[in-house]
């Protein structure tokens, strides 16, 4: 069954990773994923250790993965090809953006990939990782690889060693991409230096953007409503409302709630409606008002409830009710409009080193929430956001890891 596509490319594109392990490849592929279905590809990673894992099982000894271990190679380029079999068939069921995720060190081995795709039509964009600081591949290694199915249950000093002789073995055969090999995006230390070759058209133009702010420092994204507001409780659209005792009391809860459990420092980042500021009095005299962050514009409907928009503008209330995503309100924005806004705020999350608390609107953080958590473009304007309500999302190698704190008082959510 064909895969439905939002937005059309001439062909797909496979990015192809490479680099030694513990480089931040899987942590990058993802967050390269999570970008592209925000932005409406129809996006995947096909990961080849997965696969392995599927195939062998997880845990194997760090020799598995030595070049003259006739087995092990066996072994790993069956995983390696099964994995690019399912990616090729992907593409052809109309995927447009696939990454294929595995350290291909060797020419060979990439050459192979690269064959592969280019016969089937597809185009390919290498991205390779680097890393010489030990301190910086040391605790990758402990942040991301340790809990991952090949070293459950083991001693984790004595998974670190096993590690770095797996690394070892890689470090051995590895074989830097060459200008010949084809367009790439080469990250040296992480992001401290990025270099960039035969890169063209609008959709890599936006990956350069982003990989220029990429890092693997793990640091949590805060979100939350503002408490709220006169127009919450008169269920009115839009606004610029003062907010209610209800939402003072959600301010200074919030307050507490990192005064007691985050003694870190942390960036707050408001709308520049009055709503969002006078929540993060309480927090801070510091908190940086930017226009990107405010709610979606409803035009001649601001100031409306619902209910009044049904029935004075059956029309209106019906084509947004059949297409969130893409219904503008007249004179004002949509949900496409507002993921189009964001994208400079999602490139300045990515580079921040140090956590961010987002106070903003529902639609706003419906939109940044589907960002860090992989939702698709038509999943955001449906995302559950209620007020009161402080998210704690922290991006992970392989996932995320995300809590809910429910501060109350419980008022109507709208």
């Amino acid at each position: 069954m064909p895969i439905p596509a939002n937005t059309s490319l001439k062909s797909p594109l496979v990015i192809i990773m490479v680099g030694l392990p513990a480089r931040g490849k899987t942590y990058t592929a993802q967050r390269l994923q999570r970008f592209l279905l925000w932005r409406g590809y129809q996006s995947r990673v096909f990961n080849v250790g997965n696969t392995r894992r599927a195939q062998v099982g997880a845990q194997v000894p760090h020799n598995f993965f030595d070049r003259e271990n006739a087995v092990g190679l066996t072994a790993r380029r069956a995983a390696a090809e099964s994995t690019l079999d399912a990616l090729l068939e992907w593409c052809a069921l109309g995927g447009q953006v696939a990454i294929y995720d595995a350290t291909n060190t060797t020419r060979s081995r990439r050459n192979w990939v690269k064959i592969a795709c280019e016969e089937r039509g597809l185009r390919v964009l290498w991205f390779e990782i680097t890393c010489a600081d030990a301190t910086v591949i040391d605790t990758n290694i402990r942040a991301s690889k340790l809990s991952n199915p090949d070293y459950k249950g083991i001693d984790p000093e004595a998974a670190v060693a096993d590690f770095r002789a797996r690394i070892a073995h890689y470090e051995r055969a590895y074989e830097p991409l060459a200008p010949e090999e084809g367009s790439h995006i080469r990250l040296h230390d992480l992001g401290q230096r990025i270099e960039l070759f035969d890169i063209h058209g609008y959709l890599q133009g936006k990956l350069v953007s982003l990989a220029m702010n990429l890092h693997t420092v793990p640091r949590p994204i805060y979100l939350s409503r503002h408490g709220q507001s006169e127009d919450n409780r008169q269920h009115k659209l839009g606004g610029d409302s003062n907010i209610t005792n209800a939402g003072k009391a959600y301010a200074q809860k919030l307050a507490q709630w990192f005064q007691d459990r985050d003694k870190q420092s942390i960036q707050i980042w408001t709308s520049t409606l009055r709503r969002t500021i006078q929540t993060a009095v309480p927090l801070s005299d510091h908190a940086i008002a930017l226009k990107s962050l405010d709610e979606i514009h409803a035009g001649i409907c601001e100031g409306m409830t619902y209910e009044q928009v049904r029935e004075q503008m059956p029309r209106e209330f019906q084509a947004r009710k059949e297409d969130k995503l893409g219904y503008r309100y007249p004179q004002g924005e949509s949900y496409e409009d507002v993921i189009e806004r964001l994208e400079p705020i999602i490139f300045e999350l990515e580079r921040q080193r140090e956590p961010v608390l987002v106070i903003a609107h529902q639609a706003i953080l419906r939109a940044l929430y589907g960002y860090f958590t992989n939702r698709t473009r038509s999943e955001t304007p449906h995302i559950e956001i209620p007020l009161h309500t402080l998210i704690r999302i922290t991006p992970r190698a392989y996932g995320y890891d995300e809590e809910r704190v429910i501060m109350g008082p419980e008022v109507p959510q709208t």
